[in-house]
């Protein structure tokens, strides 16, 4: 055989057993790509997004979309030409497979963790969007997880509701673990609590629920490297109730990303007139109860996506302004936002044509 023809014939084959270890070889990476977006004052799946009910509502025009991102499954391995591709696309983005599902997480905990910061962020929206009308919401503290195997378990169970830890008034969630961590590993500390089954029952008859318990439980030493602390197995949150009735309508999203395009929808519901003026505006963030904005991951991918469904403008944390502003979809105006009522005015400037006055994001 002559030599040219061998050594095209050794090239080919190496070529070809390049190809196929790229398409058989798993890497340690994920994909993001740009997900869906959805107006909030519209409808998806053929109701509502938002639904609210006890209380006058205004019509809305325009959008305030929130958006997602897109990401493959745990068990989901990609190939090296996949992982190529994906560095070259400049719609998406490969992460490594820990950045998305750390500490071997399965589809499932992720999934499960999404969606508990999803119904959090929704009643964050509620209690935002009801202060700024200056509507009055009741907040209490609840057991939000009890921790398997924990002095907790079986004793506190999420949903009750803690009124006072060895009988101090607790009036934030962060009282708790204070007044637990008092105590030496090996003590007693005395819950008044009233039973989630009990204050689901009062909400439900429209009644305060009064029917209180102690619960007696022996702490433990926490498992973090240093000093010790003193621990039940609990995380405290805090749960609300509102005067009338507000049901976010949307499945198959998780996290905390839509808090702020929620609260906003909300408002834009409960007061005369359109918040966007009829226009295209998207946006994310998630949200505490005072209106706060935080910052999420993604901001590139959500900001292409929302461009490529017409979104003109693009409310923008003031955390993620610098990522956001490095590649900014054409005919896209990133606005940045720190607070409920800073968008509450960037969009006041918006539906008045005062575009020049938008707060900008910089890189």
């Amino acid at each position: 055989m002559p030599r040219r023809t061998a050594t095209m014939l050794a090239s080919t084959l190496i070529l070809i057993a390049l190809l196929c270890a790229g398409v058989l070889i798993p890497v340690p990476y994920s994909e993001m790509s740009p997900g869906p977006t959805v107006n909030t004052l519209g409808d998806h799946d053929g109701e509502p997004v938002l639904q609210i009910s006890g209380r006058k509502t205004y019509a809305t025009s325009g959008h305030l979309n929130m958006t997602t991102v897109r990401v493959t499954s745990a068990d989901y391995r990609m190939n090296l030409v996949e992982a190529v591709y994906g560095w070259l696309a400049h719609d998406n983005k490969v992460v490594p497979h820990d950045t998305l599902y750390p500490d071997g997480k399965t589809e499932e905990q992720s999934t499960q963790e999404n969606a508990e910061e999803f119904s959090q962020s929704q009643e964050s929206a509620k209690v935002a969007a009801l202060k700024e009308l200056k509507v009055p919401v009741t907040s209490w503290v609840i057991v939000s997880t009890v921790v398997k195997g924990s002095p907790a378990e079986g004793r506190l169970h999420a949903g009750d509701v803690i009124k006072a830890v060895d009988g101090t008034a607790v009036k934030e969630p962060g009282d708790v673990a204070k007044l637990v961590t008092e105590h030496k590993a090996g003590e007693n500390v005395v819950f008044t609590i009233v039973p989630a089954k009990e204050q689901a029952a009062a909400e439900k008859a429209h009644r305060t629920a009064t029917a209180t318990q102690k619960v007696s439980i022996t702490t433990a030493a926490s498992d973090d490297s240093g000093e010790k602390r003193a621990i039940v197995g609990i995380s405290a949150g805090t749960d609300h109730t509102f005067p009338f009735t507000v049901d976010i309508k949307l499945a198959d999203v998780g996290g905390p990303s839509a808090g702020l395009m929620f609260a906003l929808g909300i408002y834009d519901k409960l007061t005369p007139g359109s918040l966007t003026g009829g226009k295209f505006v998207a946006g994310t963030g998630t949200i505490d109860d005072d209106g706060k904005v935080g910052p999420i991951g993604g901001i590139e991918l959500k900001t292409v996506g929302a461009r490529s469904q017409g979104a003109q403008f693009f409310l923008t944390p003031a955390d993620n302004c610098k990522a956001a502003a490095k590649d900014t979809p054409s005919g896209l105006r990133l606005v940045k936002v720190d607070t409920i009522d800073d968008a509450l005015a960037a969009l006041e400037d918006i539906r008045g044509g005062d575009t020049a006055a938008l707060p900008k994001c910089t890189k």
